[in-house]
């Protein structure tokens, strides 16, 4: 739809409210702020939702690899052989040996099931471990582990205290069967990001954790990296073909689908709640506009007296709709994106001010606040509010074009 020059002069005219339309300015006012703010909070609900997916498939992934073989209870003994094999798959970029198995941290007094994994040192780098504190050179010896920051501070250690570990597995003692036990060192510390990593995983070296499960030259699993753009599922038949009934292969990304099926859902659901903020908004823009035709009656009549035609009088105040939905929009989408790139800053400030938890690391998994900006959403939801406002606006427009010209200059 083009709009002349004369219809966006008449439409910002009849937008500047004289001081005895005050009631329109009002209105108009409330209807443009709730647009901005429907639009605003749309943009920053799904970008943070978006972020929230993207961060937890990230922190997933790097910490597992996206495929992985998986042995039963014994272990694969063959599992250097078996690793040779998987690196020459095309797509491959790693593959990691492990021994990985529950565990108890018995420390203070307190008790907390954790993650055990046993990884080479010359693997670490290809593992994504990185250290906040402490050296990776250090890792190799049989009794010194790595574990997550948060674990560290909740349980108030630190860098060089010895922790004592209990195996799932057992050992026949004259006392009867007794939980394997070992005490291991703190020499470095990590920090994923994610709480139930940060909180519940320990590295050790491969050789330590074979003694600990009592799993003598063997492994319980082989991680495999791959390139970011690899094909997946291709990737996963030669793997399977590669392994044969050596182990089974887990893809993670569908281990987790069920979990990022609900964040989607949620998402979608979202979505549609806040988009009635929106549509109630420009809603608002129907009284504005009858409030506009109700005060112009008179220069409506004089308009169509002097060869206007209903076209041109509809266009007027469409377009003058179409302003307040525009503008409001705009501003909408400034204060989304602003918000969203800066939320995790604001919430830093916001917990100092009120001395409340805004984020729990527990209830959401990750320990800072994602938001990724998505400009496609941005534009979806720009659109759906400029159309929105479109479509409010139709109805007013049309009385005001099908007003009587002699009707409207007598009731004045």
């Amino acid at each position: 739809m083009i709009f002349s020059a004369a219809e966006w002069t008449l439409a910002l005219r009849y937008l500047r409210a004289r001081r005895e339309e005050g009631s329109l300015s009002i209105v108009a006012g409330f209807s443009l702020v709730g647009i901005a703010l429907g639009v605003a909070t749309l943009i920053i609900v799904m970008s943070v939702m978006g972020g929230f997916k993207i961060e937890l498939l990230d922190r997933i992934l790097g910490i597992n690899g996206r495929l992985a073989v998986v042995s039963g209870e014994a272990g694969m003994a063959n599992f250097d052989a078996l690793a040779a094999r998987l690196k020459q798959v095309p797509g491959v970029t790693a593959t990691i040996p492990l021994v990985e198995g529950q565990g108890i941290l018995a420390q203070n007094g307190h008790t907390q099931g954790v993650l055990v994994r046993g990884i080479r040192g010359s693997d670490t780098q290809a593992a994504q471990i990185e250290l906040k504190q402490g050296r990776l050179s250090d890792f190799g010896d049989k009794h010194r582990v790595i574990v997550g920051r948060q674990l560290l501070d909740a349980f108030g250690l630190k860098l060089g205290d010895e922790i004592t570990l209990i195996s799932s597995q057992t050992i026949a003692t004259p006392l009867g069967l007794l939980p394997r036990t070992g005490r291991f060192q703190i020499v470095g510390t990590f920090e994923i990001g994610m709480y139930e990593y940060d909180t519940r995983l320990i590295y050790m070296s491969l050789e330590a954790a074979q003694s600990f499960f009592n799993l003598p030259s063997a492994a319980t699993m082989i991680e495999i990296r791959t390139d970011k753009n690899a094909d997946i599922a291709s990737l996963e038949r030669q793997v399977v073909l590669q392994t044969g009934p050596a182990g089974v292969v887990i893809n993670w990304e569908r281990s987790n689908s069920g979990f990022f099926a609900v964040v989607k859902t949620q998402s979608n659901v979202l979505f549609l709640i806040l988009t009635l903020i929106i549509l109630v908004a420009a809603f608002n823009i129907v009284s504005s506009l009858f409030i506009l035709v109700r005060t112009k009656t008179a220069e409506i009549g004089v308009l169509r007296t002097i060869g206007a035609g209903q076209g041109t009088i509809m266009r007027v105040f469409l377009l003058a709709g179409l302003i307040l939905g525009g503008v409001g929009t705009f501003a909408g989408v400034i204060l989304g994106v602003a918000f969203a790139a800066n939320i995790e800053t604001l919430r830093q400030w916001l917990q100092g001010l009120l001395k409340v938890d805004l984020f729990s690391a527990k209830l959401y998994f990750l320990t800072k606040l994602p938001a990724v900006v998505d400009i496609g959403t941005v534009a979806v939801v720009a659109f759906m509010a400029l159309g929105l406002t479109l479509l409010a606006a139709l109805y007013p427009s049309w009385r005001a074009a099908t007003l009587d010209p002699l009707t409207a200059l007598r009731d004045e």
